[in-house]
């Protein structure tokens, strides 16, 4: 390590006796270390961080050391400890999506009566609870507003529906699908904010057609529906923030591939065992007809 630091100040024209002298070692060690062939323990890192790259690159470089090291250990079956990754990635310059956490303010006021999940975002299997919301994003010819149901069991998105309006119909179409996708049995309940989309008289009739129970969170608090508010953070800063969209069929299309192609079946949720939501899904459904 010390003898690769002397290498790099001497391409950068410091002298191998300066830099030595920095650095704490004798011109003799160093060239000594220079001619030395590459340790076991060098090649094999050698090897570990071109997959490593390889995984962050499949990954749309959106996976941190946590993530990487899940795929190698879950999907490639390579044993390896978790620092060893991150001080990989640190040193080939590989870095995860992330965003700053915000600061914490003061807590809302307990969710109205009408509100039956109360924060408790659990479910006993697929199906039996789902949460819905609506995000928007600008593009260079308008805004694109994006609809998703997720099932907070598997954390898959069932149902989904793109426009470029805001009207009752887009939160209508992605129920509609997921109903379509996933034939719930009556009893599953669909959770939203109280937004006039959701509070609209189709989407409630089309609840109580289809024998699903509605489910409506405080006014202005995303704590209420903290699980699809996740799932909009994750969508934000991996796909929305990492480019200028020119059109909107441009940026539906890309929403589309994200979901379909890759949060659903790829990419792996720190909540889920660090598997993909349907992956996640597929063991359980395994054990459960095991059992």
């Amino acid at each position: 390590m010390i003898a690769r630091c002397v290498r790099e100040l001497a391409d950068d024209g410091v002298p191998v006796a300066v830099a030595c002298r920095v650095l704490g070692i004798s011109r003799s060690g160093f060239y000594e270390a220079t001619g030395r062939s590459p340790s076991p323990r060098a090649v094999a890192d050698e090897r570990l961080s071109a997959t490593i790259t390889q995984i962050h690159q499949a990954s749309r470089a959106t996976y941190g050391a946590p993530r990487v090291h899940a795929e190698l250990r879950l999907g490639l079956g390579i044993r390896c400890g978790r620092k060893r990754v991150a001080r990989l990635m640190r040193h080939a310059g590989l870095v995860g999506v992330c965003h700053r956490r915000k600061r914490r303010g003061h807590r809302p006021a307990p969710a109205p009566h009408e509100d039956q999940v109360a924060r408790d975002f659990t479910a006993a299997g697929p199906d039996r609870l789902w949460c819905t919301d609506i995000t928007e994003h600008p593009t260079g010819d308008g805004r694109v507003y994006c609809c998703a149901v997720l099932d907070v069991f598997t954390r898959q998105v069932v149902g989904w529906s793109i426009a470029d309006h805001m009207r009752s119909e887009l939160v209508v179409d992605a129920l509609e699908m997921a109903r379509w996708r996933r034939r719930p049995a009556p009893g599953t309940i669909v959770h939203a904010d109280r937004g006039s989309q959701y509070t609209s008289w189709i989407f409630g009739h089309r609840l109580r057609a289809a024998g699903l129970l509605g489910s409506k969170g405080r006014v202005a608090s995303s704590v209420d529906n903290s699980m699809i508010e996740s799932f909009w953070s994750s969508m934000q800063r991996e796909l929305l923030d990492r480019q200028q969209w020119h059109t909107r069929a441009e940026l539906a299309s890309a929403i589309f591939e994200w979901i379909e192609g890759f949060y659903n079946p790829v990419r792996r949720h720190s909540g889920l065992g660090y598997r993909s939501p349907i992956e996640f899904e597929n063991l359980h459904t395994a054990a459960h007809g095991a059992a």
